[in-house]
């Protein structure tokens, strides 16, 4: 049972043909031909007025295909019939795009198989629109093409064809693209053109046709019980039997199902390579030409059994289902690797920002303390103030260590990141060997796999140097920290040395103000007696004076010898001795 998408494939082409503005709209009378041609080749009853009843609300001129959508799905699709002709209906979308993309084109190959190509393509390319087929699926049918001619396969040949490709950033060919490729001969020059015929006919009859397998046998009537050779088609669900090879005259059809079976019959009748198809209804004598022929179709004919058994369609659908899986999951996992990438990348660009800022800050710090050193040395003769500025820079070593101590824990921190980042790219790798071991099972996947795990060693070996970067950054910061921490070393060694000399200079300090308090309190008694001594003598009349030392001046000589007295000081004895020598006589007045 075909599927939707591959029926609407070939009417794509058919619509895209019919716009011939190329601004995706048809206009409604050619959707009106087009719609009833469909109908006619489906066998489905046409509505000539559905088409404007669908559209009587838009009256906006050409229709898009996302406008026709509906109405092909509700009008058209829906009503198809499992038994409809679809090489029909190819054919009918080929008569309306083929002239508008091959007229003109010299191709060494025919109409017809330009056709086939075509059906090809639809049959291998993606379900997206606009169709394209991939470089996987171009090599696929390539390779199948030339192993049908009974060429051998040219790998570095079709790699250049993709580098050529890729230098015009291609990746993917349209239908008319494929059809150029082949009927150019870009990779069947040299080879018979009645050779590349053949074996696109034979990969149009496996793949679009679904025949597994041909060939002339003989077959055992019913009624006459006589032996005539026939040419045989092995389907997936059925076999069909002609006069001959070019599938004129159809004399009959074996349908396979669950409950028939394929064995091998002894020699009779002069034949000695017969097999019996048993199905439910009727049994089927054949014989093969020789041995080998017998024992290929009795395993096919089990293989469409067995698939029928277990509800699969044909090995080529299968075959293709398979490489479409297997093409998502590859592009998704591709675009979750590119994404963790990515995630990475910007991950480590913000540690790079902040190794750089860190970096940056210590820097600062560095010359902030260098500044900080010289201030401190030019202030070594204020001890006051050089005490203040010793506790300030006490207070802002202890900032500085918690800093450094805070910039030490976000460099063990981002070491700890790089490590989660190394063992998740170690769990990638070990991803991508399983992977590789994975796909060793299908030959066509090893040598994509191989390229893209080059891709992959690429972007590992960047992951590489931005992690050696990185510890190259980590290796310089910590020799930078070191670099402090010895600077820091050699300050709190000179503070110490700083603070040990104050500590002498105060304790001298103090003994010679002890000292300097002692004298004081000497010179103070001694002051004190000699102030006493001074009033005894004033009062006391006599010339008696305590001897001091004398003056340079000459001295006064009384009748005892050098005076004991100042000139000063024996004119106020001479005046108190007069004042009391008045007294008396101004008393007895």
């Amino acid at each position: 049972m075909l599927s939707r998408e591959e029926i609407l494939k070939p009417i794509w082409h058919a619509f895209t043909a019919l716009d011939m503005d190329h601004n995706g709209k048809v206009s409604k009378s050619q959707l009106k031909v087009l719609s009833h041609n469909l109908c006619t080749v489906l066998n489905i009853p046409h509505n000539s007025s559905a088409l404007e009843e669908h559209f009587k609300d838009n009256d906006e001129g050409p229709v898009s295909t996302q406008g026709y959508m509906p109405y092909l799905n509700t009008f058209i699709l829906s009503k198809i019939q499992p038994n409809f002709n679809f090489p029909d209906l190819n054919k009918m979308c080929w008569t309306l795009c083929a002239p508008k993309h091959i007229s003109g084109k010299h191709l060494l190959i025919s109409g017809v198989d330009a056709f086939k190509i075509w059906c090809i393509f639809n049959f291998l390319s993606e379900d997206k629109y606009p169709l394209h087929v991939v470089m996987e699926e171009i090599e696929y049918f390539l390779h199948k093409l030339l192993t049908a001619m009974g060429c051998c396969w040219n790998e570095s040949r079709f790699e250049d064809y993709k580098l050529q490709l890729q230098s015009v950033k291609k990746h993917q060919l349209n239908a008319w693209e494929l059809i150029e490729l082949i009927g150019m001969g870009q990779f069947t020059k040299g080879i018979n053109p009645q050779t590349i015929s053949m074996g696109i006919n034979d990969i149009y009859q496996e793949l679009i046709l679904d025949v597994i397998k041909q060939g002339y046998m003989a077959k055992k009537g019913h009624k006459r019980k006589n032996w005539t050779e026939r040419w045989f088609e092995l389907h997936l669900t059925y076999i069909s039997y002609y006069v001959n090879e070019d599938l004129i005259e159809q004399k009959g059809c074996i349908l396979l199902d669950r409950n028939c079976c394929v064995e091998s019959l002894p020699e009779k009748d002069g034949k000695k390579n017969l097999f019996l198809i048993r199905c439910v209804e009727k049994s089927f004598e054949i014989n093969a030409p020789d041995k080998k022929t017998k024992q290929e179709w009795i395993q096919a004919i089990q293989d469409c059994i067995v698939r029928i058994r277990q509800g699969l369609s044909s090995a080529p659908r299968e075959s293709r289902q398979r490489r479409k899986e297997e093409r998502n999951r590859m592009r998704a996992e591709q675009e979750a690797m590119e994404s963790r990438l990515r995630q990475l990348q910007l991950a480590n660009e913000t540690k790079q920002a902040k190794l750089e800022a860190m970096s940056k800050n210590l820097q600062e710090v560095a010359v902030k303390d260098v500044v900080e050193e010289q201030r401190i040395q030019t202030q070594t003769d204020l001890l006051r103030q050089y005490k203040r500025e010793l506790e300030k820079e006490k207070l802002a070593r202890r900032q500085m260590e918690e800093q450094v101590v805070e910039k030490s824990n976000e460099l063990e921190q981002h070491w700890q990141r790089l490590q989660e980042l190394e063992e998740m790219y170690v769990q990638l790798k070990e991803a991508l060997e399983d992977e590789r071991q994975a796909k060793q099972d299908e030959e066509a996947l090893r040598k994509r796999q191989a390229r893209l795990l080059q891709e992959e060693a690429n972007k590992r070996q960047e992951l590489e140097q931005i992690y050696q970067q990185q510890m190259t950054i980590l290796s310089q910061s910590q020799k930078e920290k070191e670099e402090l921490e010895k600077e820091r070393s050699e300050k709190e060694r000179a503070l110490q040395a700083a603070r040990e000399q104050l500590e002498s200079l105060e304790k001298q300090r103090q003994g010679a103000q002890e000292e300097y308090k002692a004298v004081a309190k000497k010179l103070e008694r001694a002051s004190n007696m000699t102030k006493k001594c001074k009033h005894r003598v004033n009062e006391s009349e006599g010339l008696l004076r305590i001897i001091q030392p004398g003056g340079k001046a000459p001295g006064n000589m009384t009748n005892w010898g050098m005076a004991a007295f100042t000139q000063s000081e024996l004119f106020q004895l001479e005046k108190n001795w007069q004042e009391n020598k008045n007294r008396p006589d101004d008393g007895q007045q």
